[in-house]
């Protein structure tokens, strides 16, 4: 990130937000909103786990002073947590935490195929061994990482 330092004065990031605080208060992803910015970062903890399903939000005016933004910016900050289904806003309570669902950081895989039952799965579906089984394999990833892998065996195809 370039830095502009006033003589003595504090390094500021460049960008309309840091330079507008005189602080030295970065602004972590140029060019985008700083609501936006709040946002993620906002998700970053919900998604880690700081902030767990059935916790509360700190409060707008607690969020203001954490990232020197107005109470508007942070009220765009939460609408967007609350539109992508991660947080509800109940009146007189705050903003509780709803959960962080796998389908906005990851994706699924589901691949078909034949195999010969080994022993294990000749047993569990009463047949000789070596005998044809239809396998269905499902991969959830997180952010490109394998979070878990579901085989499921059957007698016949399924449909997908």
């Amino acid at each position: 990130m370039s830095c502009l330092c006033i003589e003595s004065g504090p390094c500021l990031a460049l960008g309309k937000t840091s330079a507008r605080y005189l602080e030295g208060v970065p602004t972590p992803r140029y060019g985008q909103p700083r609501y936006r910015a709040i946002a993620e970062d906002l998700m970053d903890r919900i998604r880690e786990g700081t902030m767990p399903p059935g916790t509360f939000l700190p409060t707008e005016s607690a969020l203001t002073a954490e990232f020197r933004a107005s109470r508007g910016t942070v009220r765009q900050a939460i609408s967007i947590l609350r539109d992508q289904g991660l947080v509800s806003t109940e009146h007189g309570r705050g903003t509780c935490v709803i959960g962080y669902p796998t389908a906005l950081v990851g994706s699924t895989q589901i691949s078909t195929r034949v195999v010969a039952a080994d022993s294990r799965l000749a047993r569990a579906f009463s047949v000789e061994v070596g005998t044809s089984l239809f396998e269905r394999e499902t991969i959830i990833k997180a952010e490109g990482v394998p979070e878990k892998v579901i085989r499921e065996y059957s007698t016949t195809p399924r449909d997908e």
